[in-house]
């Protein structure tokens, strides 16, 4: 586990984690693995770090080589993403702690943890920046894919 949650009194509940993701579809781990292993094609990660899903690549998520984002708030919206009628909220706005705002999809490892994504959760994400093939990003910084590598929400 790569978040801090507080164990003796944690009113965050982990609710997905990549590594299981992963675990479920190796077929996502092999399709990212051979585009960027792929010369001919600009897109996908660099592998700067390592191989996306690799023992390499998670070994550096570990010792803090490859980069990370830590994002926190509370809910202040869900809503559909996407043009299927009927479906339930799968995305939301988030209030950050800073004052700004950061829209992100619902992760979750089980179908049981959705009911914990409503107004007023407190969520905890974390990223890992993995640097694509496709470089500079705007403004000359580099360019990253955001991966969402575990994500908790309140109780």
């Amino acid at each position: 586990m790569f978040l801090k949650l507080d164990e003796d009194n944690s009113s965050l509940q982990l609710v997905y984690q990549l590594s299981e993701e992963l675990k479920n579809d190796p077929e996502q781990v092999a399709m990212a693995q051979a585009l960027t292993q792929d010369e001919s094609r600009p897109f996908g990660l660099k592998g700067t770090h390592g191989l996306f899903g690799s023992d390499e690549w998670w070994d550096n998520l570990r010792k803090g080589v490859l980069p990370v984002r830590h994002v926190s708030g509370v809910i202040e919206r869900l809503f559909v993403s996407g043009q299927e009628k009927g479906m339930e909220a799968n995305t939301f706005d988030l209030l950050l702690n800073d004052g700004g705002s950061h829209t992100e999809s619902i992760f979750v490892d089980s179908e049981k943890y959705r009911q914990l994504f409503k107004v007023g959760s407190r969520v905890e994400i974390l990223y890992a920046l993995d640097e694509l093939k496709m470089q500079p990003a705007p403004g000359g910084r580099i360019n990253y894919s955001e991966i969402v590598v575990e994500m908790a929400v309140s109780k």
